[in-house]
């Protein structure tokens, strides 16, 4: 087939329009109540425009599009060859938030670079992404190795344990469904899926089991407090032990209401919003302070839009991430090349979880992790990174191989 041929073919259908637009309403979204949350603050304090919370993820989001846009320039197979270099430039990045990372509220996960910070993490998940799709690609032959299987598990290891020591326990386990999908698109043999389905089941089986169970000093797995308690709270476990007096008991109950604060409340905002919600920047949940000052645009993202808009509200942002998400699976679809097919597996896997995960803990369906949501929690590389994932989807498309 001539080149002209192949570049007609390219221009025919480039753009995924649905994909787009729905980015583009989560971005509205975003901009909006991550102003209604923090704006009304911002401005009484007097902090100018240009620093506000919601002008920064609008500067976000224009530097998201043209990393997408320069992106689109490069066909998917030639970044891929540089997989392994950003692969371990991630990890040299993660290694350098445990020497000179900044601490915020006991996590270490933040690399402060004067006027800009960003989390590493966000960055790793992009990177793995391209250097497992590009590690799977290889003939169906050589899968069947288990030195190739034991490999593709220690891409997966190395990033998840040095996040897990941040401690950042819902980024890390994101690395395991990813593996787990982009191994089964790829052909891996089903024992060895077996085998990391079954170690995994058996870690969380042992983590819940110790944290519900084992007496106090007996305890295997060495969680952080805060992220033991979050477990007991989604699991309405007693805090106190058995062999409590009833002053501890009576302390227990007081740091369990505490910690179970932000759920509860959250669930209020998502149940207060009723068909239509109260208004935008009507919100009482938020302006009151029910939800947390620091996470009503971060991890509660999702409950400040169903109380301002509702429950029509939270279906459009369902529908949204639907379009996404389908678009994503029908590029997985088109892909002719195993690379291209398991870039976009692992894309949908990575941005699923971090949706279902979100807006679970919204309503109180999975336990409080910090993953954002990706294109409306505030945050300047969350929001990057979801945008060239989408744009990952958007070059797998635009250089599909049609023979």
């Amino acid at each position: 087939m001539t080149q002209p041929a192949l570049q007609s073919r390219r221009n025919d259908g480039d753009i995924l329009w649905p994909l787009w637009l729905s980015v583009l309403g989560l971005m509205v979204m975003s901009a909006m109540f991550i102003f209604s949350t923090t704006g009304g603050p911002e401005v009484a304090r007097g902090v100018p425009w240009h620093q506000w919370t919601a002008t920064r993820q609008v500067a976000a989001f224009g530097i998201g599009i043209l990393a997408v846009a320069a992106m689109g320039l490069v066909d998917y197979s030639r970044l891929a060859r540089w997989s392994m270099v950003g692969y371990w430039m991630s990890v040299g990045l993660l290694v350098a938030v445990h020497v000179m990372g900044t601490s915020r509220n006991g996590a270490r996960r933040w690399l402060d670079l004067g006027p800009l910070q960003f989390q590493p993490s966000e960055l790793a998940k992009l990177a793995f992404l391209f250097a497992m799709a590009n590690f799977l690609a290889r003939p169906a032959t050589e899968l069947r190795s288990s030195g190739v299987f034991l490999k593709a598990l220690a891409l997966t290891l190395l990033p998840l344990g040095l996040i897990l020591k941040q401690p950042d326990l819902g980024s890390s386990l994101v690395f395991l469904p990813i593996t787990l999908v982009m191994m089964l698109v790829a052909g891996v043999p089903s024992r060895f899926i077996a085998r990391l389905l079954g170690g995994a089941l058996l870690i969380a089986t042992l983590v819940v089991t110790d944290i519900l169970f084992a007496p106090e000093g007996w305890r295997l797995v060495r969680l952080q407090e805060y992220q033991r308690e979050r477990l007991l709270v989604y699991f309405d476990a007693d805090f106190a032990p058995r062999s409590a007096t009833p002053e501890q008991r009576q302390r227990a109950a007081q740091r369990k209401r505490q910690m179970s604060w932000n759920v509860e409340q959250a669930l209020i905002s998502v149940g207060s919003g009723g068909l239509t919600g109260k208004g935008w920047r009507e919100g009482t949940q938020h302006r009151l302070g029910y939800l947390p000052r620091l996470g009503a645009h971060n991890d509660f993202i999702f409950s400040v839009i169903a109380e301002e808009r509702g429950f029509l509200g939270s279906v459009a942002v369902v529908i949204l991430y639907g379009i996404i998400l389908f678009s994503g699976i029908k590029t997985a679809g088109e892909a002719r090349d195993r690379l291209g097919r398991l870039l976009a597996v692992g894309v949908v896997t990575l941005l699923f979880i971090h949706v279902f995960v979100n807006i679970g803990m919204n309503i109180k369906l999975m336990p409080v992790t910090g993953i954002p949501l990706p294109l409306l929690s505030a945050g300047g590389t969350s929001v990057l990174c979801s945008l060239v994932a989408v744009g990952v989807l958007q070059n797998i498309h635009l250089y599909r191989k049609r023979y």
